[in-house]
């Protein structure tokens, strides 16, 4: 026999899990945390604890169909309300119109060139040509009420308030003189809360939110709630109507994706909607208070000892007050004023708290939500400027991916069938469609901050080889072709008028490279290069 000495650390055996062995491929892995760890091994994060701090905190994460099912139908309800009574919001969804869109649309510029490689100059302007006549709300919208441009506003209102947009492409004769037109739907008609599993016997299809997809994730159809005009006190309910099935190459529909496998958006400013609903109703009460205050009114009240007695009728007092009055109050009777003071000082700093935090949440600058400018500086406002512009266009390329090139891809198609793009009045051959297909989109810029330095720092960027002229124009908001055309023309116009080149060259801001310019000799200010 062979001896074991044992040791007090090991008096306690602890006994371990059984691990049965089954017929698997894949390999079992006993897990267990070390005992000298504890439970805090398990939730080595501040914020992954469990305590009386954060008993109110969240903790099981949702899948995007839950929080999309729960939360769309509350959030835009709100969103809609805020949009009508908050001037805030009102104001964001105007920025976001304005500063996405802009006052002219995201510009076509046809970019198909010919067998030499070159631009196919005719080709061009008769495909931009055609996609400006289309874009009238003549033949844009199936209603004839919306032009192509306003079309682009109210998607981006929509995504923007209800935090999607739903556009039906029409084809055919009811789509007027173009063959092609555009219906704008409301996104609420697609119920939220309209899901299946399985759909028929449609190979596997299911329908989440209303949204039919097949087994893959592409939408195949989507089921909007029909209504009749005197029913819609019940819009936007399902339970006991019909849908109309719609194909999913019918509609364009857009949103922002936040969660991996989100099939239909929330609003933008979901973060935002509490800080403004409570900071409105914070204003609203400080309103009525303040309103209290102007008034200032009073009590009465009657001296120790004097008054009436408890068994004769109670005196009616009121004073009536007017500037520069003075009233004598019967005997025994004394005013007690009322004379609050608020709102304070610490309205405005609480209201600016409030706003930070919601333009932080809309992604905008603070001094541009609240209209706002007071103690800022060129730098500060500067660098806000320039931090909100790019969220701009990143949103302005999210409008392009999510509905314009979809929009005219399908525009071009039947515009090309129908022979409706034509130069020197033959229209363009539509089996050379890949061709004319090549396009690029100028949406809406913004002026230079500081106009003298910013030319200068794109001059030196050109003359680097960091940037080229055309990306310059483009910055700009501008077609760089057709800059070159109008110059052109311009040149044209003045050396047909008489003017010589070197006075050209001076209008066009040009330096004259030692040469003296024509008149008289004297004149020192024909002689000086134009800076």
């Amino acid at each position: 026999m062979f001896g074991f000495k044992k040791n007090k650390r090991d008096a306690v055996v602890k006994s371990e899990p059984v691990v049965r062995e089954v017929a698997s491929n894949v390999p079992q892995v006993k897990r267990r945390t070390p005992a000298k760890y504890g439970r805090i091994a398990a939730r080595n994060f501040d914020a992954a604890q469990s305590d009386r701090l954060t008993a109110d905190w969240k903790t099981a994460p949702l899948t995007a169909d839950d929080v999309v099912r729960r939360n769309l139908r509350p959030l835009v309800g709100r969103s809609r309300e805020q949009a009508s009574n908050n001037d805030y919001m009102k104001g964001f969804l105007r920025q976001c119109a304005t500063n996405i869109v802009g006052p002219r649309g995201v510009q076509l510029q046809a970019q198909s060139r010919d067998e030499g490689g070159g631009l196919d100059k005719l080709a061009n302007d008769a495909i931009e040509a055609a996609w400006r006549a289309w874009g009238s709300k003549k033949h844009a919208d199936v209603r004839g009420r919306m032009s192509w441009r306003r079309i682009q506003k109210q998607a981006v209102i929509s995504a923007a308030r209800d935090g999607e947009f739903m556009v039906r492409m029409i084809e055919g004769s009811a789509a007027g003189e173009w063959g092609f037109a555009l219906q704008v739907l409301d996104p609420m008609r697609l119920p939220i809360d309209y899901d299946r599993d399985s759909y028929g016997q449609r190979g596997g299809n299911f329908i989440r939110h209303g949204i039919e997809f097949n087994r893959w994730g592409r939408p195949v159809a989507y089921h909007f709630t029909t209504t009749k005009p005197e029913d819609d006190a019940d819009a936007y309910t399902y339970s006991g109507r019909g849908f109309v099935r719609i194909p999913a190459d019918q509609i364009v529909h857009g949103f922002v994706d936040d969660l991996t496998g989100q099939k239909r958006g929330l609003p933008w400013a979901a973060t935002a909607l509490w800080r403004l609903n409570m900071l409105g109703g914070f204003e609203r009460a400080a309103l009525v208070n303040a309103r209290a205050s102007a008034s200032k009114g009073g009590w009465f009240q009657w001296r120790e000892g004097e008054g009436p007695d408890d068994d004769e009728d109670e005196v009616d007092l009121e004073l009536q007050t007017e500037p520069g009055m003075w009233q004598e109050l019967p005997a025994g009777v004394e005013a007690i004023p009322n004379d609050p003071t608020y709102p304070n000082g610490e309205f405005a700093a609480f209201s600016k708290g409030m706003l930070r935090g919601a333009a932080t949440g809309l992604g905008v600058a603070y001094n541009n939500l609240a209209n706002d400018l007071e103690n800022v500086n060129f730098s500060s406002i500067r660098q806000g400027t320039l931090d909100e512009r790019e969220h701009w266009k990143e949103l302005q390329e999210w409008l392009i991916e999510d509905l314009i090139e979809i929009v005219f891809d399908r525009w071009l198609v039947n515009a090309l069938l129908r022979g409706k793009i034509t130069v020197k009045g033959r229209p363009l051959k539509a089996e050379r469609i890949d061709k004319y297909r090549a396009v690029s989109w100028v949406p809406r810029r913004w002026d230079w901050i500081d106009p003298n330095a910013d030319v200068k720092a794109a001059v030196t960027a050109k003359n680097n080889f960091l940037t080229s002229p055309s990306q310059i124009i483009r910055d700009r908001g501008h077609d760089p072709d057709t800059v070159w055309r109008e110059v052109g023309r311009d040149i044209q116009a003045m050396r047909e008028a008489g003017i010589d080149d070197k006075y050209i060259e001076i209008a066009l801001g040009m330096k004259l490279a030692g040469q003296d310019a024509p008149g008289d000799e004297g004149d020192e200010a024909a002689k000086a290069p134009v800076e």
